[in-house]
């Protein structure tokens, strides 16, 4: 039955101004990741920034104490977390719940300008869904903090003409590149098209402009630089910050087959845009979404790789034009969508109704509301009085935040980088390859008490020869002591 005039819906999203938009975004992203407030980690990665940030509160710049292959900028938000909340990791998931409200809302408000309000709320809760869950993103990752500076970056391109929104939108530019390294490629991108639409369109973009927002990019950079100019430390910073990415690219590759899946979607996708004309190619905003999309894939083909994780780069952006398409197309076939639709859009968070089990399950059975073995081992193992000194985590390594003690060596703050050994020169380790680090860590440092995951491979499988050592020497000088969750501790014989 149509409503009458004085009649109004129960919900009539055109008349949500910007706050309620902001808080119904917020409720959602809450709901969809507090259960996982109380993980101990959902990343390896997350646990890694976790120990970076503490050291840098203690007052060891990046790379100087621990180390590992990300900018600087990454370690300072968790620092400055560190800094406020002290050890908490409800505060650093809070944190992350931040960071994916302000991406769907910038998202909802580039969309905003092109489609109506409703479908751009729509668009902004696929962004909290694709943000937040499937895989190992309900944690907080590096590109949960460099989508939440991109996106407003690129809504103040396309949105605001003033020099001083231009020189904004560099410094959240500038800060993205320092926290996550490939941004650079779009970015670069970026500037190349304001060059372009500076030179041959004569509107929108003029040189001064550009220059203020180069000087906003470079100006971030060179920020991250001075502590370690003061300190008299700055080759560490170019040693870590741009020769071991590169070293790194260099060496870590996946098959061509395993990046193609999203470049031939992608593709697909704007060629049937383009055919069925659902998009405006020759719009300012969408022609900046697209430059910023060909950027992150081109920053995927030049790494080689591509983890799940990673695609959080890409989705903002990919999501605004496939809203616009799916707009289009139902504005032209007007379908009617199913009852059982709602109860399909419903189910998506599925994981969040699983964890939220768990965590009142997890209260009930331990009486508390954190769980997984980076909280129950370390537990345990203080509970116990076993030697901490260069305890060695190959798995559960938030364990060292936990016990408030530091990884054996610079080499293992992430157990990976133990066999990332083209990484060793950046950080001056002594030793030449992964057996030499394996071996002095387990034969000279001798820790007395050693964390693995049950049942489970200790390395990854391609380190066939580390995995065959390490398997050896645990099996000859190290017992199981416990067996809690789903980790084993081992004592030294």
């Amino acid at each position: 039955m149509p409503l009458k005039r004085n009649e109004k819906a129960f919900l009539d999203f055109s008349e949500l101004k910007n706050t309620a938009v902001f808080c119904l975004f917020f409720l959602i992203t809450f709901f969809i990741r507090f259960p996982f407030f109380f993980r101990d980690y959902v990343d390896r990665d997350e646990s890694t920034f976790i120990l970076l940030g503490q050291s840098w509160a203690n007052g060891f710049l990046p790379y100087t104490q621990l180390w590992d292959l990300k900018p600087p900028l990454t370690f300072a938000f968790f620092a400055g977390i560190i800094s406020i909340f002290g050890k908490s990791f409800i505060a650093i998931r809070l944190a992350g719940v931040f960071l994916v409200v302000i991406t769907t809302f910038y998202t909802y408000k580039i969309a905003l300008t092109m489609i109506p309000k409703k479908a751009s709320i729509l668009v902004g809760a696929f962004c909290i869904v694709l943000l937040s869950l499937f895989g190992s993103l309900q944690g907080v990752m590096s590109e949960h903090i460099c989508i939440a500076l991109f996106v407003p970056a690129i809504y103040l391109l396309q949105s605001k003409k003033s020099n001083a929104y231009i020189f904004l939108a560099g410094v959240l530019m500038g800060a993205t590149v320092m926290v996550k390294l490939n941004m650079a490629f779009p970015i670069l991108f970026i500037g190349l098209y304001l060059v372009y639409e500076s030179i041959f369109t004569k509107k929108n973009s003029n040189f001064f402009s550009i220059l203020l927002f180069s000087i906003g990019v470079l100006a971030v950079i060179f920020a991250t630089i001075i502590p370690y100019y003061l300190s008299d430390q700055t080759y560490i910073w170019w040693e870590s910050v741009v020769l071991a990415p590169l070293e790194y690219t260099g060496a870590r590759r996946y098959s061509i087959f395993k990046l193609a899946p999203i470049f031939v979607i992608t593709g697909l996708f704007l060629v049937y845009a383009y055919k069925s004309k659902k998009l405006d190619f020759k719009n300012r905003t969408i022609q900046i979404l697209l430059v910023g999309i060909l950027g992150v894939l081109f920053s995927f083909a030049k790494g080689g790789r591509i983890n799940g994780h990673y695609l959080i780069q890409l989705h903002p952006m990919l999501l605004i034009l496939v809203g616009i398409v799916i707009y289009n197309l139902i504005a032209q076939y007007k379908p009617k969508l199913p009852v059982y639709a709602a109860f399909i859009a419903l189910l998506i968070p599925a994981e969040s109704y699983i964890e939220y089990v768990n965590v009142i399950q997890n209260k009930f059975e331990k009486g508390t509301f954190f769980n997984g073995e980076g909280f129950s081992a370390p537990q345990y193992i203080l509970e116990h009085n076993l030697d901490t000194e260069n305890i060695l985590f190959f798995e559960y390594h938030i364990g060292y935040w936990n016990l408030d003690t530091l990884p054996p060596t610079t080499a293992s703050t992430h157990p990976s980088n133990i066999c990332r050994d083209e990484l060793f020169p950046f950080y001056d380790n002594p030793r030449k390859n992964s057996i030499e680090e394996l071996t002095y860590i387990m034969e000279d440092l001798q820790p007395k008490t050693v964390v693995i995951r049950k049942g489970r491979r200790i390395l990854d499988k391609k380190e066939i020869e580390e995995n065959e050592y390490i398997d050896a020497y645990l099996a000859k000088h190290y017992k199981v002591f416990a067996t809690v969750d789903n980790a084993e501790i081992l004592q030294r014989l």
